[in-house]
């Protein structure tokens, strides 16, 4: 709750409104950036959704939120799973209200030389680094477009604009997000729509992602310095 005070006849009015607080969707959010990015709302009072596969990271960034004086919502949610976005999206909304800010993050990766990468690998990463966000992005739209309102963030990266060695599989899907990214901002642009969509370019960040990197070229992963 908050107020402002407007002059009166040799006194002040006190003018009381109601501000909710900002209710954000985080994929990707059990660790790294997107956890990171979970705390800094929270330091603002957000309420913050967590969506990861992983239960034991997002109890972890879950506590971290509300150290950090926010509130937090935990959804053990694979983001290659329309329906289970959209089901994360509507429990969101029931609980707290409208979404205002939606941020795509979550992303895996393979550390080998094309050669050697299997089907199965490129596949996961192109679905869970690509098609995550666009299915994420669908569902922050069915939510956003009907009462023209709301922020749509997709976490990329400068691999979005330069390929490099031994992440084929990752920075093509960088590649596919920025595509993506610019046709919908086309095609919202000229109806007026009042959602925003922002892509954020990450520069070389040191996350658990090398950790838990594959890496078929027998190698331990590390971020292209300086981290």
């Amino acid at each position: 709750m908050r107020y402002r005070c407007i002059p009166g006849r040799g006194r002040e009015v006190a003018v009381y409104r109601h501000r909710r607080e900002q209710v954000v969707v985080i994929t990707g959010a059990s660790a790294g950036v997107g956890r990171a990015t979970a705390r800094a709302f929270a330091a603002r009072g957000a309420r913050v959704a967590l969506l990861a596969r992983g239960r034991g990271g997002l109890e972890a960034a879950a506590g971290e939120v509300r150290a950090a004086g926010g509130q937090a919502l935990v959804m053990s949610v694979d983001v290659t799973d329309h329906q289970a976005l959209d089901q994360a999206a509507d429990m969101v909304e029931d609980t707290w209200g409208p979404i205002d800010v939606w941020i795509n993050n979550a992303a895996t990766a393979i550390f080998a030389p094309v050669s050697l990468v299997g089907a199965d690998s490129f596949r996961r990463v192109t679905e869970v680094t690509y098609l995550g966000y666009v299915f994420g992005t669908q569902c922050a739209l069915r939510k956003m477009l009907p009462r023209d309102a709301g922020t749509i963030v997709q976490v990329g990266s400068a691999l979005a604009y330069r390929g490099i060695p031994l992440q084929a599989a990752y920075c093509a899907a960088k590649h596919a997000i920025l595509g993506f990214h610019e046709s919908l901002r086309c095609e919202l642009l000229p109806t007026g729509s009042k959602v925003a969509v922002t892509m954020v370019q990450l520069p070389s960040v040191n996350t658990p992602l090398y950790d838990w990197m594959p890496a078929e070229a027998g190698r331990q992963p590390r971020p292209v310095p300086p981290a």
